[in-house]
C-alpha cells in the first residue's frame, strides 16, 4: 500500500462510525490536554476540562475543590491514545492506560468520566464520574 494510502487508511480508522473528522479532532485535543494536565499536576486546568455535572459529582463526594479532589484519585497517566470513537456529541477514547468519556458542550469536548476500565460484559467502571 503506497503511503497516501495508509494515510487515508488510518483517516477511517480514526473517524469511524461516519462521525465527522472535526468532532474526532475535538474530542482528541480534549482528551491530549486533560492528560497532559494531570501529567504535569495542574488539577486546575484538568478541571477546567471535566464536565459541570462530573466536576459537581467530584467535590460532592470528596467534600472539596476540584483541584484538590482530582489530584486525590490517582488517575493512571496516559501517553498514547489507541483509539477513538465518536457518536453523535459523546466519545470513548482509548489510552494506553485509562479509558476516557467525553461530551461535546458549547464550549467544547469535556470528559466526563476518566480512570475507567472495562468489564467484560458489564459496563465501565470508572473513578471519576458524574452523578
Amino acid at each position: 500500500m503506497r503511503p497516501i494510502g495508509l494515510v487515508l487508511a488510518a483517516a477511517v480508522l480514526l473517524v469511524g462510525c461516519g462521525a465527522p473528522a472535526v468532532r474526532v479532532e475535538g474530542a482528541q485535543a480534549a482528551s491530549r490536554g486533560f492528560e497532559q494536565a494531570l501529567a504535569a499536576r495542574d488539577f486546575v486546568t484538568a478541571c477546567d476540562l471535566t464536565a459541570p455535572e462530573t466536576r459537581a459529582a467530584l467535590e460532592e463526594g470528596e467534600k472539596q475543590r476540584c483541584p484538590k479532589a482530582l489530584a486525590g484519585q490517582g488517575l493512571p497517566l496516559s501517553h498514547a491514545m489507541a483509539g477513538v470513537e465518536v457518536y453523535g456529541r459523546q466519545a470513548m477514547v482509548r489510552l494506553d492506560s485509562d479509558t476516557l468519556f467525553l461530551s461535546q458542550f458549547e464550549g467544547g469536548w469535556k470528559v466526563v468520566a476518566a480512570g475507567c476500565r472495562p468489564r467484560g460484559d458489564k459496563p465501565y467502571l470508572c473513578t471519576v464520574k458524574g452523578g
